[in-house]
């Protein structure tokens, strides 16, 4: 599959099948975060594979957000070093959408549960302790998101994108890109 097919493609599957993901495939997904580029070549963002079904369960109760964790294959969580570079959010997050993409590639769903609040320091504490507590973290790492993969249940369909002239323009704000 081509990495354009695989953009277009992508959905946020919540709904996995009791089906496990087979290890060299976990292994791609896994591969591509790792892979992922980051600011100054820095160690700035951290991947735990979780496969262990109680773990699983138990972060689901790291936001109101993620009950689908419990039915995912695996669970991976993305790690951040502020103390490494300031640029972790960044680099954390390309890993997630290259792991996403290769996720599609491979068959497939992933979900992302945003554990790193931008906008509230509180929640986002209350969420990163709770996850910290969990997987034992040291306090220097910060938990940007929780990734659930697995075999989906059900494709979603896909909604339209926005118009091109909303997100798309030639050397200034406005100036419409004609393609």
């Amino acid at each position: 599959m081509e990495v354009l097919e695989a953009i277009r493609q992508r959905r946020e599957v919540t709904q996995f099948l009791d089906a496990r993901v087979e290890p060299a495939v976990l292994r791609a997904v896994v591969e591509a975060g790792y892979r992922a580029p980051t600011g100054n070549h820095l160690i700035s963002r951290e991947l735990i594979v979780i496969q262990d079904r109680g773990i699983l369960t138990r972060l689901t109760q790291t936001t109101p957000y993620m009950p689908w964790l419990a039915g995912a294959a695996a669970g991976i969580v993305v790690t951040g070093r502020p103390d490494v570079s300031k640029y972790w959010v960044q680099d954390g997050s390309i890993a997630c959408a290259f792991m996403w993409l290769v996720a599609v590639e491979q068959g497939l769903g992933m979900a992302f549960g945003a554990v790193y609040h931008a906008q509230d320091a509180e929640e986002s504490a209350r969420r990163e302790g709770y996850a910290r507590e969990v997987l034992h973290l040291p306090d220097d790492r910060r938990v940007l998101a929780i990734l659930g993969v697995g075999r989906p249940a059900a494709w979603p369909e896909g909604k339209p994108p926005h118009a091109k002239e909303q997100v798309i323009f030639l050397d200034r704000f406005g100036q419409p890109w004609q393609e």
